[in-house]
């Protein structure tokens, strides 16, 4: 059955492939994105795009004209060194601004809330991994605790409101269209040097790890929330632990060999991270994830097409 869905950061790098799945599903896509880091380019003519930012009242005056079947909020700040420096501006954009539009969900009635939220950040350092969904939460970023406080947040909303939610909890997403000009997105940032033939930094040892999980199988986790029936929060990552040296010469293997330089370790950053993802996909029925040499070689090829 063909629905109407609001995706909030649908000209980002995940919002605007999770639009493009809806939309060969023949769903109508609406997107709202105030384009500070989206894309017009990433959004194709047949989604409704309206830029606007979510912690404005003509935000939630939209909700309620739209009438959505489903809201997907990808919109957020997304750098946790970012939230370490300024932790209000991310409070006011990833808590205040998600309630805001919490709020707006409920009173027009929407049937289900999908959340980009994230496993590594709300988790902090592991007590043991992979990291299921009932490991101890204890965020050592500003960032973190937004997302989880949001996950609060629609627990209320549910519970109290009325309102399904789902949170996703994401490793460290890569692939095609992320931003290589950022702090976020390491792979995006380590290819685009590699390809100009340019030194890659990496902070501290480089024996960091992180779960580095494709784009695909993120989107095919929106999918499976928003045609299930289930509600809660789930982790989307591979379970495999992979320090940021190892990517690194996983990459050269793909592009060529790069000099590289160590810098100084960044304040707030987790020393380790890693999710198991098995029970969203065993309750969505979902493939097992792409395997890291697989999805480097899509987002590489990707890379090498764009303009320099």
């Amino acid at each position: 059955m063909s629905k109407h869905v609001v995706i909030t950061g649908g000209a980002g790098f995940i919002g605007s492939h999770v639009a493009d799945a809806l939309l060969t599903r023949g769903w109508r896509v609406s997107i709202i994105d105030n384009l500070s880091t989206g894309k017009r380019e990433n959004v194709d003519p047949r989604a409704e795009l309206h830029i606007c930012d979510i912690r404005d009242h003509a935000a939630a005056d939209l909700i309620g004209e739209l009438r959505p079947d489903i809201i997907f909020h990808e919109a957020a700040q997304a750098e946790v060194r970012k939230s370490v420096t300024d932790p209000a501006e991310d409070a006011d954009i990833n808590l205040t601004g998600s309630v805001r539009l919490l709020q707006a969900a409920s009173d027009a009635k929407v049937k289900r809330f999908v959340f980009a939220s994230t496993g590594g950040a709300i988790y902090g350092e592991p007590v043991g991994g992979p990291q299921t969904e009932d490991h101890p939460c204890a965020p050592v970023s500003p960032y973190g605790c937004a997302k989880l406080a949001v996950e609060h947040y629609m627990h209320y909303f549910q519970h109290v409101r009325g309102l399904p939610c789902v949170a996703l909890r994401y490793a460290n997403v890569y692939g095609p269209r992320q931003d290589a000009h950022g702090e976020a997105g390491v792979v995006a940032i380590f290819a685009a040097r590699m390809l100009a033939g340019e030194e890659v930094t990496i902070n501290g040892s480089g024996e960091q790890t992180r779960d580095f999980v494709c784009v695909d199988d993120v989107v095919a986790a929106n999918v499976a929330a928003a045609e299930g029936g289930f509600t809660g929060a789930y982790n989307v990552g591979t379970g495999i632990e992979t320090s940021v040296n190892q990517l690194f010469r996983e990459m050269e293997r793909i592009i060529v060999s790069t000099p590289v330089r160590h810098a100084p370790a960044k304040e707030g950053e987790q020393m380790r991270s890693v999710l198991d993802g098995s029970r969203l996909r065993a309750l969505a029925g979902l493939r097992e994830p792409v395997l890291l040499r697989d999805g480097l070689e899509k987002t590489i090829a990707w890379f090498r097409e764009q303009p320099r």
